[in-house]
């Protein structure tokens, strides 16, 4: 049926928190855009007069098409090409949604974001409507058509596996972006030691091209390999030039609410690096490369604008 001014005006106050809730679900900002448009077609099609409590609706309508979109991209994942990672937003991406608790922050963490991939659908369902947006478990068990308990079981299982993956000490934001240049100083330095020094001994580092950049099938794993391949990377070649086109400027930036390192040439984010850091080191290093899964971060960057001259240019 054909919608109302009001009723197109409803939706629309509801598209970031839509918006927000997806990209948690799924990790993709793409993939969150689809979902919501997804929502919206069926509350085109939806008798709008007899929804008592249009977010309560929209918000049900939007978790269960991600809840199917979770089960069908699990079987997608097993096929896709080398390691998966969430795709990164910028500072200010509307899609990052609610940050005002540290609860909101950090679901939406590129850290979490990550760990949450170990999640089952329903486990990663409730642990958003719950520690990001604040739903009583009453409200979730209507949201999944589950019972109030099992919804209170199944967050206590979610929230169990994400503390079990999480930095176990934080580090405050000043002393964070000052490890991410201390790190880039390091990689660029053509040794290995200085690197080494600032990894945890069971460091990671992961990297998601898709298929379409050049991306290590499997992570990094331990100080010295992880400090070899980040030596590597930052050391200039000919061939890496080639194959982005020249010499990529190289940001400490935000991803995620933290700081981040970001390769940007010719305006077109070619990379983003998210470090995860510890009061013991860098614990884990997650490369985005992937042209899809940066097109996002492509248009924030350039509709920001004012970000100064480069660190350095990289190869």
């Amino acid at each position: 049926m054909d919608l109302t001014v009001q009723d197109v005006d409803r939706f629309e106050a509801s598209r970031p928190r839509l918006e927000a809730i997806a990209y948690r679900l799924l990790g993709s900002a793409s993939e969150a855009e689809d979902a919501v448009q997804d929502t919206f077609l069926r509350w085109q099609a939806a008798d709008a007069d007899r929804i008592e409590v249009p977010e309560a609706w929209l918000t049900k309508v939007l978790t269960n098409l991600c809840l199917n979109q979770l089960t069908s991209a699990r079987a997608r994942r097993e096929t896709y090409v080398g390691q998966w990672l969430p795709e990164p937003l910028l500072a200010g991406d509307s899609m990052l949604g609610p940050a005002e608790t540290a609860e909101q922050r950090e679901s939406v963490s590129y850290a979490v974001l990550t760990l949450m991939e170990r999640l089952s659908p329903n486990e990663r369902a409730v642990y958003v409507l719950r520690e990001a947006f604040g739903h009583s478990h009453r409200e979730i068990a209507e949201i999944l058509d589950i019972t109030e308990s099992a919804g209170q079981q199944i967050f206590h299982r979610a929230k169990k596996h994400i503390a079990e993956g999480k930095p176990r000490t934080e580090v405050d934001e000043a002393a964070t972006r000052r490890i991410v240049e201390e790190f880039l100083t390091a990689a660029t330095s053509g040794r290995t030691e200085p690197l080494v020094r600032l990894l945890t001994e069971d460091a990671v580092s992961v990297g998601d091209g898709g298929g379409k950049v050049p991306a290590r099938a499997k992570a990094f794993e331990g100080a010295l390999a992880v400090a070899t391949f980040m030596r590597g990377l930052f050391k200039p070649g000919k061939a890496k030039r080639a194959l982005v086109g020249g010499s990529p400027g190289v940001y400490v930036t935000t991803a995620n609410g933290a700081p981040a390192i970001v390769a940007v040439f010719e305006g077109r984010v070619i990379g983003i690096m998210c470090l995860e850091i510890t009061a013991e080191g860098i614990a884990a290093i997650l490369n985005q490369v992937n042209p899809d899964k940066l097109e996002r971060a492509t248009q924030r960057w350039a509709a920001t604008g004012g970000h100064g001259d480069p660190l350095f240019n990289a190869f």
